[in-house]
């Protein structure tokens, strides 16, 4: 399945290692299937990254990158402008294909070195146009742990609904319809008493 990334940019109080704080805008890239869940998803990676502190999204767009390599080290995100090499049959004519990466390295040689070991896959030649840091300081992919998320409170999950059961009241009952049924209780009594006393009446005789 592909990915489709959006990059963000978010400015937030940021707290540096020797505990000094600064107003930083900065941006992210995550995989997300629309602009509201790459909304939704950055806005709950923030709240983990500032703790309780105010930050706001400044942008949400559809990034251009068609892939991401990540590595176990890095210290910097580059991004690769590679032009992917094909024959356009019709025309007889070499056709360039331009795309994007993004690869994690700590300096230009290794990302290059680490590019081309990622794309060993193509089976098409390609050429590299650009390599440059990327001002993306953070990847934020999807997590399948993510959709095990505990129902947010005040929600009812499909299969509690199903069964009429409803989290917002105690042991999941609804104390208004109680009062309704019990409000209703003495007018079918009354009806059920009238039936009684008109079944114990003598049919007068013809």
């Amino acid at each position: 399945m592909m990915q489709t990334w959006f990059e963000s940019k978010v400015k937030y109080m940021k707290v540096s290692e020797s505990g000094s704080e600064s107003m930083v805008t900065e941006n992210f890239l995550l995989d997300a299937v629309s602009y509201t869940d790459a909304e939704t998803r950055i806005i709950r990676q923030m709240q983990q990254m500032v703790k309780g502190g105010e930050f706001t999204i400044v942008d949400i767009k559809k990034s251009r990158i068609a892939e991401v390599f990540p590595f176990e080290n890095g210290e910097w995100w580059f991004k690769a402008t590679i032009n992917l090499v094909t024959i356009d049959e019709e025309a007889g004519k070499e056709k360039k294909i331009r795309t994007y990466y993004l690869i994690m390295a700590d300096d230009i040689k290794e990302a290059l070195t680490r590019l081309d070991e990622s794309l060993e896959y193509l089976v098409i030649p390609f050429v590299v146009n650009s390599l440059a840091v990327s001002p993306i300081v953070d990847v934020f992919p999807y997590e399948p742990s993510e959709s095990a998320e505990k129902v947010p409170e005040g929600f009812v999950p499909v299969a509690e609904a199903a069964e009429k059961k409803n989290p917002i009241f105690t042991d999941g009952e609804n104390p208004y319809n109680k009062e309704e049924q019990e409000a209703t209780l003495p007018e079918e009594t009354s009806e059920a008493s009238e039936e009684t006393e008109n079944s114990g009446e003598e049919t007068p005789e013809q």
